[in-house]
């Protein structure tokens, strides 16, 4: 379910770029930072539904849902989103004050996006992973969302070139060869593909919906396992049209330092 079409939204960046460019939309929750640290408390946190390495936003309608678990324990955190721009589209920001040790699990579930050149709708289970004050377990719980990638390389505390592996469920249950769509966050738009096959990679899951790729550099990667939902939703007409479910992950990686 690789996207190969340029949606009506991203007209602009078809008119400067080359026609049939392969890029894919990712959900976006990104932390200002996944380590939180007795110096800095507070972390912010910003949601978008963008394509992150063409960076080519779209608006995002104010998410169904988006929370935090600790411990098991949910917080809703909607009413604390505020309206703010991201790739010059509208997006969504809260500021989260971390108060105790712990492993914070952040998901949204946005509002269906309709698609017109896919001919279907776009759900997009989108989570980020934040460690606090020293403490690491927790991480490889699931949330349990309609479909999501359950970490197997704690996704905090990484380095540029590790190798990240991830589970793909659905309904709880593995996703056997799952296609994960994988982009890093061109976040200052200093990089450029030196190809369009290079803006999404793509990985196949194996068959317990295990898959890994090594990220290449630092920085927020996403990772995202596409897969067709057992119901349909209407489109604008009233057509009943399918629904592409994608459970999106995004960690982040440390280049080394020098000392």
């Amino acid at each position: 379910m690789i996207r190969r079409m340029i949606t009506s939204s991203c007209v602009a960046g078809l008119l400067l770029g080359a026609a049939g460019q392969a890029m894919a939309h990712f959900g976006m929750v990104i932390p200002s930072d996944n380590i939180v640290t007795q110096q800095k408390k507070s972390v912010e946190l910003s949601l978008s539904f963008s394509h992150p390495f063409e960076l080519i936003g779209m608006d995002l309608t104010k998410p169904e849902k988006f929370y935090v678990i600790k411990d098991g324990k949910k917080t809703d955190l909607l009413a604390s989103l505020k309206e703010t721009k991201v790739m010059g589209h509208k997006a969504w920001q809260t500021n989260y004050r971390v108060k105790r040790p712990g492993v914070y699990h952040f998901a949204m579930e946005p509002k269906p996006y309709w698609e017109p050149a896919e001919d279907l709708s776009i759900i997009h289970y989108t989570k980020t992973i934040i460690a606090a004050f020293g403490a690491d377990e927790g991480w490889d719980e699931p949330m349990g969302l309609p479909t999501e990638i359950v970490p197997m390389l704690r996704p905090f505390g990484n380095y540029a070139g590790n190798s990240f592996s991830g589970k793909v469920l659905m309904n709880g249950q593995p996703v056997p060869h799952a296609e994960v769509e994988v982009e890093l966050y061109n976040q200052d738009g200093s990089l450029q593909a030196p190809s369009d096959y290079h803006i999404t990679q793509v990985i196949k899951a194996d068959a317990n919906g295990i898959f890994t790729f090594t990220c290449s550099r630092g920085g927020w990667w996403g990772f995202s396992a596409l897969n067709e939902a057992n119901y349909t939703l209407k489109n604008p007409q009233g057509e009943a049209k399918a629904v592409e479910l994608g459970a999106v992950l995004w960690i982040y990686l440390n280049e080394y330092q020098a000392k």
